[in-house]
C-alpha cells in the first residue's frame, strides 16, 4: 500500500482510469482514489460517477481541463505544499497524454513536490497491440491539428514515418482525416480501434483508400493507427524520384515558380504537394542564376516511371 504522509509536502498521483470497462480499474487506483482527501479531474460528473461506482464517497472533487487558468493550477500545487495528497485523474485512460494535466505536473515537480503514477489502462497501448500492425518503436501524435498547414505537416509525417504513427480523432472527423491520409497513402494499411474495451468494441482493418470509403457515421472514442512507410524503397521508386527531380528542374529552368510546378505534379507523381514544394526549393538552391529563365510556359512532365500511358 502506498504511504500518503511520508513526505513534509503531500504526493501527486497520476492515477490511471478505465478507458471504457469499469473492469479494468487497478486495486492500486482504488487504494488511492479512496485515501487522498482531493481528486482533480478533468471533468468532475464523470469521476464522481466513477467514484460512486466505486463505492467512494466524501471526496473533495476539484476540476483541471484544457481550459483550466495558471490560477487554477496554482491553487491545487498549493494544497499539494501544504501537505494534502492529490490524485490527479481524467475522464478515461492516463492524464497528461493527449489529455490535461502537464500544467500541473510540471508545477508540482519544480517546487520538488513528490510525483508517483499509477498506471492502468491506455488506449494507446490497448489500440497497438490489437492492431497487428507495430512490431518495435511506433509515434504517437495524438489529435492532429484540425486545418491549415500545420494539419498539413503532420500528414506528411504520417506518410515519411519509418514507424507506425497512432493518432486520436473524434467521430465527427474521422471521414474528413481518413480522406486526407487516403488521397497520400490509399495503399498503406490502417486499424481502426473504435470503444475499445466497451460494449461495441469494433476494429477494423484496411488500406486507408477501403477505410476512407467506408460510409459509417462514426460514434464513440476512436483509435487509428497507420503503418509505417517501407523501409527501402524498391526500383521503381527510386526511379521515379530521379523523374520528379527531373521535372522539377526543367520547370523552375523554365522559369516556373516552385508553388506552380508543386501543384502541377502533386496529381501524376503521387507525392504530397508540400513534399514537391521543398524538393523543388532544394533544387533551385543548386541551379545556377542564368539557367533560371524568365518564361513561365515549362514543357508538361511525361508520366512517372510506373504509370500508365495510353
Amino acid at each position: 500500500m502506498d504511504r500518503m504522509t511520508a513526505e513534509p509536502a503531500g504526493c501527486l498521483f497520476v492515477v490511471s482510469t478505465p478507458i471504457g470497462n469499469l473492469g479494468d480499474i487497478t486495486r492500486r487506483a482504488v487504494e488511492v482514489l479512496s485515501q487522498v482527501p482531493c481528486v482533480v479531474a478533468e471533468d468532475t460528473r464523470r469521476t464522481r460517477a466513477l467514484l460512486s461506482a466505486l463505492a467512494i464517497a466524501n471526496k473533495d472533487v476539484r476540476a483541471l481541463n484544457a481550459h483550466s487558468s495558471a490560477e487554477a493550477v496554482a491553487q491545487i500545487v498549493a494544497r499539494l505544499e501544504r501537505g494534502e495528497d492529490v490524485a490527479l485523474v481524467t475522464d478515461a485512460g492516463t492524464p497528461a497524454v493527449s489529455d490535461p494535466g502537464r500544467a500541473l505536473v510540471q508545477g508540482a515537480a519544480a517546487l520538488g513536490i513528490p510525483i508517483r503514477v499509477v498506471p492502468g489502462p491506455s488506449a494507446v497501448t490497448a489500440a497497438v497491440a490489437l492492431s497487428g500492425l507495430v512490431e518495435g518503436p511506433f509515434c504517437f501524435f495524438g489529435f492532429l491539428p484540425r486545418r491549415g498547414t500545420a494539419r498539413q505537416r503532420y500528414i506528411e509525417r504520417i506518410a515519411e514515418s519509418p514507424e507506425p504513427v497512432l493518432i486520436f480523432e473524434a467521430p465527427p472527423r474521422l471521414s474528413e482525416t481518413l480522406r486526407e491520409l487516403a488521397a497520400v497513402l490509399p495503399e498503406r494499411r490502417a486499424f481502426i480501434g473504435r470503444e475499445l474495451t466497451k460494449l461495441y468494441e469494433e476494429g477494423l482493418r484496411g488500406t486507408l483508400a477501403e477505410l476512407a470509403a467506408r460510409d459509417d457515421e462514426w460514434r464513440g472514442e476512436i483509435v487509428v493507427v497507420i503503418a509505417a512507410a517501407e523501409a527501402a524503397r524498391d526500383e521503381d521508386d527510386v526511379e521515379r524520384r530521379r523523374w520528379i527531380d527531373a521535372s522539377l528542374s526543367a520547370a523552375l529552368q523554365c522559369g516556373v515558380s516552385p508553388g506552380q510546378i508543386a501543384r502541377a505534379l502533386a496529381s501524376t507523381s503521387g507525392t504530397a504537394r508540400g513534399e514537391l514544394y521543398r524538393r523543388a526549393l532544394e533544387l533551385r538552391e543548386t541551379l545556377s542564376p542564368s539557367s533560371l529563365a524568365d518564361d513561365s510556359d515549362a514543357p508538361p512532365p511525361s508520366a512517372p516511371p510506373g504509370a500508365e500511358t495510353e
